[in-house]
């Protein structure tokens, strides 16, 4: 392993931006939460001037949105919003997977196996985004490609905004599960084409496990 070298500090901008970002993807802030320059600037010791740049970055990324009476405030998603979202997570992941499985090692498989069996263990609904979100990544780590693994990563901390707890109960566990296990099985046998074909499939049933759950709440009213 390399050694590590010394970190370089961020610019105060990139450190306001990194971490707003951090807290809205991970559901800290919901949906118009407002976010006061004052405020941001306290917490994270900085002057206004940076916390305005940093963001003005976030509203580029669709993450904050400005309005005249209340500055910035966390921007909502729609369920379209999210469905065309998941159109472009199987553009990106099907591409990521069919690159990584002929560079896959026994360490990348067996490193999937163990997220699926402690997935198989946890029964409770909020562990299993994380625990999925894992699994895939380490399936698409081996594709080598860094800008594809980011987009990868950012469109799904988008997506996870507003799937984290709708889907966990809309889909279960044991269907996607058993795709899960299905999917690594193909991985160990090289066989891209169904592999990439499953993993098309299975992003589509979270599609339609979302409007179910919207046609629900919909009647439910």
């Amino acid at each position: 392993m390399a050694p590590k070298q010394a970190e370089v500090r961020k610019p105060a901008p990139e450190l306001v931006r990194d971490g707003l970002r951090a807290s809205i993807l991970a559901g800290e802030f919901e949906a118009g939460h407002q976010l006061r320059q004052d405020e941001v600037a306290e917490q994270f010791g900085t002057s206004r001037i940076p916390v305005r740049e940093a963001l003005r970055q976030l509203e580029s990324e669709g993450l904050v949105v400005f309005h005249a009476n209340k500055g910035a405030v966390v921007k909502g998603l729609s369920l379209e919003d999210v469905l065309e979202m998941l159109d472009i997570r199987i553009a990106l992941e099907t591409r990521a997977l069919k690159l990584a499985i002929p560079n896959m090692a026994i360490e990348d498989l067996d490193a999937a196996q163990e997220i699926l069996d402690r997935y198989d263990a946890a029964s409770e609904p909020d562990a299993w985004g994380e625990m999925n979100w894992n699994f895939h990544w380490t399936l698409y780590a081996p594709c080598n490609r860094q800008k594809l693994l980011a987009m990868i990563e950012a469109n799904y901390g988008h997506v996870n905004r507003f799937t984290r707890r709708q889907v966990s109960r809309a889909a279960g566990k044991a269907r996607p599960q058993k795709e899960h296990h299905e999917l690594l099985e193909l991985c160990r046998q090289g066989k891209i084409e169904q592999a990439v074909e499953l993993l098309e499939r299975h992003i589509e049933q979270t599609q339609k496990s979302l409007q179910a759950s919207g046609r629900h709440v919909e009647t439910a009213r």
